[in-house]
């Protein structure tokens, strides 16, 4: 590469880091604009079973794959450490979630998988730099945990619709899974929606395990007390009070920013 292309290369990176991980009101526009298209992907995800036996159906699904390379290109330009990036698990999910929207007749089956999209995005923290912005970090905690629920019961409706009800036609079939997976998680079991055979049972069972921890680590983040997230410096206790002074675990003097102000 000439010495003029990579100057480019070089100043392109340089402007997309600021975009993406900026802080100027530039930066917060583009981040805003992207976390929208995210989220108007993932209701196409979740809406997908629904809409699979419409025709326009593939002309939306290539264009979904068309916009996630785009900007997953566009983060791996702007990623210090570019191979490390692309080795995190959140890039591998977004890159298994973009094969499925390139082939999607071959991968039918594993369409369910990308609402694993909701995931990436929380761990990705773009969701949460609203809260940030407005001093109300605390609650991250608790929508991190709301995600991780909200995204297995869809992994789990999509996985029962594939692979039990997938000759239900329509949104009948999402239907009936959506309730099995959420009468199975909050262990209501009502009954009158069931799975068959040994796999019916072993996935039920699996629904009900990780349900009621994913209900237990949600109470826990709603209601013990809001602690902040500021490393120590000297033993690396990551959780503190709001207003704490000093570690509670070695003593030493703690300087945690106040979001408030």
């Amino acid at each position: 590469m000439d010495q003029p292309a990579a100057d480019r290369t070089s100043r392109l990176r340089l402007k997309l880091r600021q975009l993406y991980h900026g802080k100027s009101a530039q930066a917060l526009r583009f981040q805003s604009m992207v976390l929208i298209v995210d989220l108007v992907i993932i209701a196409f995800f979740i809406a997908t079973p629904t809409l699979r036996d419409r025709q326009y159906f593939i002309w939306v699904d290539y264009a979904v794959a068309a916009v996630l390379l785009i900007d997953m290109l566009a983060r791996g330009l702007a990623a210090r450490e570019p191979l490390r990036w692309i080795r995190q698990p959140t890039t591998l999910v977004d890159v298994f979630v973009l094969i499925t929207l390139l082939f999607p007749a071959w991968l039918a089956n594993f369409g369910f998988l990308r609402i694993l999209r909701l995931w990436t995005l929380s761990r990705s923290g773009a969701l949460w730099r609203p809260l940030k912005r407005r001093g109300l970090s605390q609650y991250q905690e608790s929508g991190q945990a709301v995600v991780n629920l909200v995204t297995f019961l869809f992994l789990l409706s999509g996985f029962v619709l594939t692979f039990f009800f997938n000759e239900e036609e329509g949104i009948a079939g999402y239907v009936d899974a959506l309730y099995f997976t959420v009468a199975t998680v909050t262990t209501t079991g009502f009954g009158d929606v069931t799975l068959p055979g040994t796999a019916g049972k072993l996935t039920s069972i699996v629904a009900m395990i990780v349900g009621i921890t994913l209900f237990v680590r949600l109470a826990q983040s709603v209601f013990r007390p809001n602690k902040v997230t500021f490393p120590c410096p000297q033993c690396g206790l990551s959780r503190h009070e709001p207003d704490a002074v000093h570690c509670k675990a070695c003593g030493h003097v703690l300087n945690i920013p106040d979001e408030g102000r």
